[in-house]
């Protein structure tokens, strides 16, 4: 970590291999950026646990997780007008939480300027959809610089916060999946850190900064017009747009991000290579660029992840210039599907130009990886709560999941949360479930840093109007699924020890009067209060308290007395009922061939939540030597 936080404030030139969550970080502190907000979410954290190495003493800008995307945008853009340099990241649907706030800012004078990095999810590899957030970029007039590698990350970073300081305007960095966690040498210019002037400079005079009525509102869209072309007239000369010529004036291909860097790789040992415009300005799309490129070919394909969106705008350029080339693009609904590898596009390729390419030769002895099923951790205090409460629930009530480790409880063996939507949603989606429902009773889930994020407008609309459903807060202490972050009743933020704001005070200043609590481990207890709480005629709670087990057995092994626990299967008692495997379902418990139960030693942490639940009493904690 020292290693990495020195690299970060190295003031002389140097390379370095490192990811693209990481070169971006670097690209913030040499473009002098001094205000940096987030609200975690893959693909997007590593971003977070890099500046994390920087002691915050040392550190050349201010960082906070905020409490949702919309919070830490608008913390980003008040810092930016008031005259600093401002960057918010967070994932793909983090947009839609912040695009309230977001589809305005294109609108104002942004002094300080402001960077916008969106970490998309093409594959869905840690989102519940795979939204093309150019289409945001479109609605809100905001250019967009797409980088396809880690080198790449670094200098569109500093060249989008130069844009966005000239020009007053936002400027997204849209980063994908594989481009935030691959691995490339790059190549880092000279720093030589800046006494900063921290001087408020915001000036009611650079505005106006209230969007409403026509007489304010036209003339500042008509501003967030011009500037968006004032970008497209700069990308027509930038080198962030490139031609790769192959001398090919049949074929052409125009791609961008990780399709293009798929395309070489595809392209590399094939003696017949399409020209390719490689696009990393892709809104707006530099026009006579374009152009000038389908006006030079026969045949131009696109290559583009997700949705046809530049697609669609080559082919308004060639039918507006009147230009006579045949273009290809998504043609499949699988086109649309999935991320754009390199065995993704040869197929693309392929479907248009099948003699472009050689055959593809599949290795007979590659191995085949079986799928590996998403599971809660061993000790999870989430599935002793679900093993618990799926015994207080009736085969017809209606259970409603949320975002976060816990959504996995729908999976076998606990098969619990039938809805799912975005953060926040499950108690408002069980608030309507429960209309006109005298006979199915409706339980929500929440994760803890959930409550916070957005979960609060619905609790607050289930009480106000009196919606008899039952909400379980999930509470480990921490925001896990994305890798441990504090949230407001952590007892600390990213930079200190802070005031943590208890769940249940909140509950209780919000007028709720019927709210349990229990720790998970204690199963016959939480059976108990989930089915008190059922019957109560109104809105109830019950907080599900456990602390994360890998975050906190992580914490113990720093630890000089820290001594590892196991349980073991005692097989004099052990009558092979597989409780433990068939509705505990701790993946600690392996069953043999002959049918036995075994442990994976590996696995074990010894948190003994799993004892309770053998009736046989099998399970045991292991007796050391």
């Amino acid at each position: 970590m020292k290693y990495l936080a020195d690299m970060l404030l190295r003031q002389e030139a140097f390379s370095e291999i490192v990811m693209g969550n990481t070169a971006v970080v670097r690209a913030m502190i040499e473009a002098g950026t001094r205000v940096v907000s987030s609200y975690p979410g893959s693909p997007t954290p590593e971003i977070a646990v890099a500046i994390k190495t920087i002691p915050r003493e040392k550190r050349p800008f201010y960082f906070e997780f905020s409490t949702n995307e919309k919070v830490a945008t608008e913390v980003a853009y008040g810092a930016a007008v008031n005259g600093h340099l401002s960057t918010v990241f967070f994932k793909s649907v983090g947009l839609n939480v912040a695009s309230d706030t977001f589809v305005q800012l294109s609108y104002m004078n942004i002094t300080g300027g402001m960077v916008i990095v969106i970490g998309d999810d093409p594959g869905a590899n840690s989102s519940q959809n795979e939204q093309d957030n150019r289409h945001y970029a479109h609605m809100s007039y905001t250019p967009v610089l797409e980088p396809a590698s880690p080198a790449e990350v670094y200098i569109y970073y500093k060249e989008a916060a130069r844009l966005s300081r000239d020009k007053q305007m936002p400027v997204i960095l849209r980063l994908t999946t594989h481009v935030c966690h691959a691995k490339e040498k790059v190549h880092f210019s000279e720093w030589i850190e800046q006494t900063a002037d921290d001087t408020p400079l915001f000036d009611v005079a650079n505005g106006p900064y209230i969007p409403i009525a026509a007489s304010l509102v036209f003339p500042m869209k008509r501003k967030a017009l011009s500037r968006l072309e004032e970008v497209r007239k700069w990308s027509e000369t930038s080198s962030v747009n490139r031609v790769i010529d192959n001398k090919n004036s049949q074929m052409g291909i125009i791609s961008m991000g990780l399709p293009f860097m798929s395309l070489m790789d595809v392209f590399e040992k094939t003696d017949q290579k399409p020209d390719i415009l490689k696009l990393g300005v892709v809104h707006p799309v530099a026009r006579k660029r374009v152009a000038d490129f389908l006006k030079n070919h026969k045949q131009i394909m696109v290559v583009e992840e997700l949705d046809n969106v530049v697609e669609k705008e080559i082919k308004c350029i060639a039918f507006e210039e009147n230009i006579n080339v045949k273009i290809f693009g998504k043609t499949e609904s699988e086109d649309w599907i999935g991320e754009y590898t390199p065995d993704k596009v040869y197929e693309v390729i392929c479907k248009t130009w099948p003699d472009l390419l050689p055959n593809k030769k599949l290795e007979e002895s590659m191995p085949q990886v079986p799928l590996r099923q998403a599971q809660m951790c061993p000790g999870c205090g989430h599935r002793s709560a679900f093993y618990a409460i799926k015994k207080a629930l009736a085969a017809t009530d209606i259970t409603v999941a949320d975002i976060g480790c816990h959504t996995l409880g729908f999976l076998p063996p606990y098969q619990t949360g039938q809805l799912l939507m975005c953060m926040g949603a499950s108690t408002s989606m069980g608030a309507g479930l429960s209309l006109f429902n005298t006979s199915r009773k409706v339980v929500a889930f929440m994760g803890d840093s959930t409550f916070f994020h957005a979960g609060l407008p619905g609790i607050i609309n289930a009480v106000f109007n009196s919606h008899p459903i039952t909400l379980i807060v999930m509470e480990n202490g921490t925001t896990a699924m994305t890798g441990h972050q504090d949230h407001a009743a952590s007892g600390r933020n990213f930079n200190e020890i802070t005031e943590a704001i208890p769940i249940r005070q909140v509950l209780e200043g919000f007028g709720v009067k019927h709210i349990f609590e229990t720790d998970t481990y204690k199963q016959s207890m939480l059976i108990s209060m989930v089915k008190e709480a059922m019957q109560i005629d109104g809105f109830s709670v019950v907080i599900a308290k456990h602390p994360c087990m890998l975050k906190f057995t992580r914490e113990q092994r720093r630890k000089k007395s820290y001594v590892q626990q196991q349980v073991q299967i005692n097989s004099d008692k052990c009558q092979n009922v597989y409780e433990c495997i068939e509705r505990f379902g701790c993946p600690t418990f392996t069953k043999k061939s002959d049918g036995r139960i075994s442990i994976n030693k590996d696995l074990c942490i010894g948190d003994g939540s799993c004892i309770q639940t053998c009736p046989r009493s099998a399970v045991e904690p292991l007796k050391k030597a």
